[in-house]
């Protein structure tokens, strides 16, 4: 199991200054979008990254089945906002293994963390490592948009001129 990561950020103080101006729901609603916008930038690294190892004589593409899935288990449990990106399909192969196109990578685990006979290729950490300073810089950007507009809506609401 992947260990969680946690993140101290310092310097978003206006960003901090609005969240206490607008409600939960506005809250959630715009760190949701934002925190998207964010993971797309790891998701397409990715991408990228598995591009190179895609065998092209095979319909198997791991650059095809990285996604980014809303975790709906954490923000029921914790109420926290959270994606997951990995890649689809699950880590059991069937018995006759389907070679067309859009079929199941299992293999994507072998390139990213070896095997005793194979020196590691990563994909995804890399895609991490390499995009967290955007992803940052997407997010905080992008979340203090969406509550510059909630907050433009509200006084809207409370003004009718």
């Amino acid at each position: 199991m992947a260990d969680g990561l946690d993140f101290s950020i310092i310097g978003v103080d206006s960003l901090l200054g609005k969240l206490f101006e607008v409600s939960d729901d506005v809250r959630r609603r715009g760190g949701r979008a934002a925190l998207r916008k964010a993971g797309m930038i790891i998701v397409n690294r990715a991408k990228q990254n598995a591009a190179r190892f895609d065998d092209p004589h095979t319909g198997r593409s791991i650059e095809d089945n990285i996604a980014l899935r809303w975790n709906g288990r954490e923000f029921r449990q914790n109420g926290n906002i959270a994606f997951r990106i990995g890649v689809l399909h699950g880590a059991v192969l069937q018995n006759h293994p389907d070679l067309s196109e859009n079929a199941p990578t299992p293999h994507w685990r072998l390139l990213e963390f070896g095997t005793e006979k194979m020196q590691a290729r990563p994909i995804m950490r890399p895609a991490m490592e390499a995009s967290l300073n955007d992803v940052l810089h997407t997010f905080s950007t992008e979340y203090e948009k969406s509550l510059d507009r909630a907050i433009k809506r509200a006084q809207k609401r409370s003004n009718p001129s």
